[in-house]
């Protein structure tokens, strides 16, 4: 698709007090109250992360569900998995736990790991590499939690050996013609594709969704999303593609607090960043010359509207991902107010015996049953790859516009 920026870069509100308070971002998983796992190596042999990495801590149960999860089908779907690194995401995600899954190999670079996720994952089939597991046509699916930069390249080779695809985030990584390239690629392969956007299934941002799809907000006039996260200290990564990492590079979590309530996207961008104090984030002290480890951004919505999306790493204090957003209509600042007196059913879809919430809010268990399920009923998955690049893509030119002392750019548009 044509690329306006030609530069690569590298039923009633069922509120109680907990879901009230985890909903404005209060909860044990923003707060960051750990409970449960206490140290690294208990974390790893539950396949569960590191609780040490903010938004891993174990979420909190939020009010018990009054719904009963339905299975769409009785088949199981074929699944490799990739990647068991610093954040152990290869097992996080509960697919060794899907009544509907069926793990037939993992694979990461590293053997001592390979052999950690095959534990994790209840399964004695590995490979080396992503490049040799796609190749095992008995694999229908894969969910790949390599390294950022690494994510749309991982994606494109699975989909070209036709499977479909599930990925962490971000989709791409600093690169707009990456973008291109992987949205060709779903487009050609009739897979499906989703980002593990965990924001989406976030108690609150899930119940703005649903009283927007009924019209509850009108027109979004002015939405905000954070994304707060410090790291004096870099974290450990592949190759340290952490170390000085841009903060729009990583924009899907605050993004999703307008993109994941409407579907929509953003037309433009106006974005500062300060200097920051944080070693790592000199520019000569890291590979993408950095200079910044806060960035606001100022997006002009497609419904007319503005978002102030903002990522920070160099801030101590409160951290984790939250929003809040003001419609013609309505609001929802911790709850909603505004001009409708009976809310849609805006409670969390269910989950499976042995299926856990998991971490971020207690999104992963319902990530992985929203891509099985679209999978096995022939549908778009909830972030789909239009919703992917539309979270992913405005952090790249957020980025370009701090670099550029806030200069407006224009934003390329999917569609699905």
């Amino acid at each position: 698709m044509k690329n306006p920026n030609k530069q690569e870069t590298t039923v009633t509100n069922p509120f109680n007090r907990r879901s009230f308070l985890q909903s404005i971002g209060l909860g044990s998983a923003a707060l960051g109250l750990v409970a449960g796992c206490s140290s690294d190596q208990k974390a790893e042999e539950a396949g569960k992360g590191n609780p040490d990495i903010q938004g891993f801590e174990k979420t909190e149960a939020a009010a018990k569900s009054t719904k009963k999860w339905v299975a769409v089908s009785d088949k199981k779907v074929r699944v490799g998995i990739v990647g068991y690194g610093l954040c152990k995401f290869g097992a996080a995600f509960e697919f060794q736990n899907h009544p509907n899954v069926e793990i037939v190999a993992v694979s990461d670079l590293f053997p001592d790991r390979c052999a950690e996720l095959a534990k994790a994952c209840k399964v004695s089939k590995t490979y080396p590499s992503l490049e040799e597991l796609v190749k095992d046509d008995s694999i229908e699916a894969v969910f790949i939690a390599t390294d950022a930069p690494s994510h749309a390249k991982h994606a494109i080779e699975a989909l070209n050996h036709g499977k479909h695809v599930a990925v962490a985030v971000p989709a791409v990584f600093g690169s707009l013609e990456d973008a291109d390239r992987l949205y060709e690629a779903v487009k050609k392969s009739g897979k499906k594709y989703m980002m593990f956007e965990t924001s989406c299934f976030h108690e609150d941002l899930y119940a703005m969704k649903q009283i927007y799809d009924k019209g509850g907000f009108g027109k979004l006039v002015y939405s905000e999303g954070e994304y707060y996260h410090y790291m004096d200290e870099p974290l450990a990564s592949y190759k340290n593609w952490r170390v000085g990492l841009p903060p729009q590079y990583y924009p899907t979590h605050s993004n999703a607090y307008y993109v994941g309530v409407t579907g929509g996207s953003f037309t433009e961008v106006s974005c500062l960043g300060i200097p920051s104090i944080v070693k790592q984030l000199q520019p000569a002290n890291n590979r993408y010359k950095n200079p910044f480890g806060t960035e606001i951004a100022l997006f002009r919505t497609n419904e007319g509207g503005m978002s102030r999306m903002a990522v920070s790493w160099d801030s101590p204090g409160d951290h984790g991902e939250k929003g809040r957003i003001r419609g013609q209509k309505g609001s929802y600042y911790g709850k909603y107010e505004g001009h409708e007196k009976q809310l849609p059913d805006i409670e969390r879809p269910p989950l499976p015996a042995g299926v856990d919430e998991g971490g971020h809010g207690g999104s992963h268990g319902r990530l992985t049953d929203e891509f099985i399920s679209a999978v096995l009923q022939d549908r778009h998955p909830l972030v789909n790859i239009a919703v992917a690049l539309n979270l992913t893509v405005p952090g790249i030119v957020a980025h370009n516009s701090a670099m550029r002392d806030g200069e407006t750019l224009k934003i390329p548009q999917y569609k699905i």
